[in-house]
């Protein structure tokens, strides 16, 4: 079998032998952007570098990038959707284009990946009024082998990706598809098709385009090439698998909870699957300081661990031993790759051990209120889901055991619409976009460093940046201390920024090693996220600076364009963490 770390190494030796810098991925919470709640893409923490910023290790980049989407959630459970996924990723920022991005793709699909170029199909933007049909990345695939009659054109929302937020980079993508079956379903069946014949294996997206806010789509200067690949996809594919569960990237953890349960896999699918997606991804996410709440990045987290629970409630009456058991098997299999989760174990573990102990009451709860309904139907056992967490499995195997019979369309029609309601709030929440990088989110920014070094100087050099958080209305950041501050000492660290903003301090970048960068005294908080040459920001002059620190940007000039600021709310955001918001006053 072919192991996830052979396609690790395989995909970043062949892009380092075609010039390009091997950059660490970037922590799943993404850093000053308010529009996603984690990490979605490689191209996610690089959209400075797409927007024209130079990069400090080049114009060429590749890496492996963890990742966690939400909107699958509910999906978990068949062959292939996961909640944290690996992307693989390479980039071209404004260096070479379509004929050796796609030859490069062709190269590693049938060469280093061995996919057969027979069994291989492609599709091409379609083209539309705001931009012509791809004919040139057609030609190019013609070139290398794949025939015209295996070359499809698609429209927008199948080839095109973009722009992030309202406005700017975007353009035509070009997919490869491995045909699965050679079975075709009918005569429309293509690569798209549902029917489970085709499976997309590699993603060339071409940032040609600029899209305005008067909805103009205007050539880029100098376009960029995002290819990104999903690694649990690939390798299940490269090892002959329809199941990604099948893989060495699962198998161990899959293989402990036969043992723990007495259960075989092939019988349990959906709910091991569940169980291991969930508990992979929690570890990661508390690894990168994420703790279970009720509210956005600590709910996802909490609603991960209670499904992981909930599947573990069928096989074993007391989940917390098993749930750490896998935790510990992970921790120990992709601990190599990242460290992180290896230097967070004892973190990782209480958290698990903390939030599965309290939901386990929250289930006892349930079933006490089972038994105080009179009437069990559909929308009862909804309520009992949504109120209690309890799931719509335990519900049935209750009702069995009372002599009762449930109506499951009665329960699904309560729970599409509570998805509806949920989905409905999460577009007015992240209709924004991936990252603004407006004039007062760079002001807002630029304010975190001050911000950052002014508690350091207030409360002590213990004081560490846990995130932020950037909208254009405020800012958030996040450290870490103990204590909730006084309001002498908010006023202390407030006054430290405002004269710092009065002095009107120059801002200055420069590119150097990482190792030089710490070693002159900047901060890097989350280190392992930045490559060996960074981008250093420097606030105040060189021989007696105020702050420094590695960032990506986007900064200010000096610091009397940021007006002022206000601090109005210090608040608790996890075991000793604290929380403050903070607004302009210009």
């Amino acid at each position: 079998m072919i192991s996830a770390n052979d396609i690790r190494l395989k995909y970043l030796n062949f892009y380092k032998a075609r010039n390009h810098a091997v950059i660490p991925s970037a922590p799943l919470v993404p850093e000053n952007d308010p529009t996603v709640l984690y990490t979605t893409a490689g191209m996610h923490p690089l959209i400075p570098y797409l927007l024209g910023q130079p990069h400090p290790a080049g114009n060429r980049l590749v890496n492996v990038q963890k990742c966690v989407r939400t909107n699958d959630i509910d999906e978990v459970g068949d062959a292939f959707h996961h909640t944290f996924f690996e992307m693989l990723g390479h980039w071209s920022l404004g260096d070479y284009y379509k004929k050796e991005a796609l030859a490069f793709t062709f190269e590693l699909l049938t060469q280093v990946f061995e996919f057969d170029p027979q069994s291989l199909s492609v599709t091409c933007f379609a083209g539309d009024l705001d931009a012509p049909k791809d004919e040139e990345s057609s030609s190019i695939w013609q070139s290398l082998g794949i025939p015209k009659d295996r070359i499809y054109f698609l429209p927008k929302e199948d080839n095109w990706w973009g722009p992030a937020g309202v406005t700017g980079p975007c353009g035509p993508d070009s997919e490869v598809f491995v045909d699965l079956t050679k079975k075709s379903c009918g005569p429309n069946c293509q690569p798209g098709c549902s029917c489970g014949r085709f499976c997309e294996v590699g993603n060339d997206v071409f940032m040609q385009y600029n899209k305005t806010s008067s909805g103009k789509y205007e050539l880029l200067p100098k376009p960029n090439v995002d290819n990104g690949t999903g690694l649990e996809r690939n390798l299940a594919l490269i090892n002959g698998f329809n199941d990604n569960y099948l893989t060495d990237l699962w198998q161990p953890a899959v293989k402990l909870l036969e043992n723990i349960t007495n259960r075989e896999y092939s019988d349990n699918k959906r709910e091991f699957r569940i169980v291991v997606d969930h508990l992979r991804a929690a570890i990661f996410i508390i690894a990168d300081g994420v703790f279970p709440s009720n509210k956005e990045r600590g709910y996802i987290l909490r609603r991960l661990i209670r499904r992981a629970v909930l599947k573990l409630h069928l096989f074993v009456p007391d989940p917390l031993l098993p749930s750490l058991e896998v935790a510990n098997v992970f921790i120990a299999q992709m601990s190599p790759v990242y460290p992180e989760l290896n230097s967070q174990k004892d973190l990782i573990k209480k958290t698990l051990a903390d939030e599965v102990g309290k939901f386990s009451k929250t289930l006892d709860r349930g079933l006490r209120e089972f038994n105080k309904i009179k009437k069990l139907d559909g929308k009862a056992a909804f309520d009992l889901f949504q109120t209690f967490g309890f799931p719509w499995e335990i519900t049935i195997e209750m009702a069995k055991q009372n002599k009762q019979t449930l109506n499951y369309q009665e329960f699904e029609t309560e729970f599409k619409r509570h998805q509806q309601l949920s989905r409905t709030a999460s577009v007015g929440m992240f209709k924004g976009g991936l990252q603004d990088q407006s004039e007062i989110t760079t002001k807002y920014h630029t304010a975190t460093h001050l911000l950052h070094k002014a508690l350091r100087i207030v409360l002590g050099d213990h004081v560490q940046q846990k995130g932020s958080n950037i909208t254009s209305e405020r800012l958030r950041f996040d450290f870490s201390h103990s204590d909730k501050l006084t309001s002498l000492q908010t006023q202390k660290v407030e006054e430290i920024v405002n004269q710092k903003i009065i002095d009107n301090l120059t801002v200055s970048r420069a590119e150097q090693s990482k190792s030089q960068a710490l070693s002159q005294g900047a901060l890097a908080f989350f280190v392992e996220k930045y490559p060996d040459q960074v981008s250093v920001y420097t606030i105040g002059p060189e021989e007696n600076w105020f702050s420094k620190e590695l960032c990506g940007g986007p900064h200010v000039n000096s610091t009397g364009e940021i007006g002022g600021i206000k601090i109005i709310k210090e608040e608790s955001a996890g075991a000793g963490i604290r929380r403050i918001y903070a607004q302009l006053t210009k």
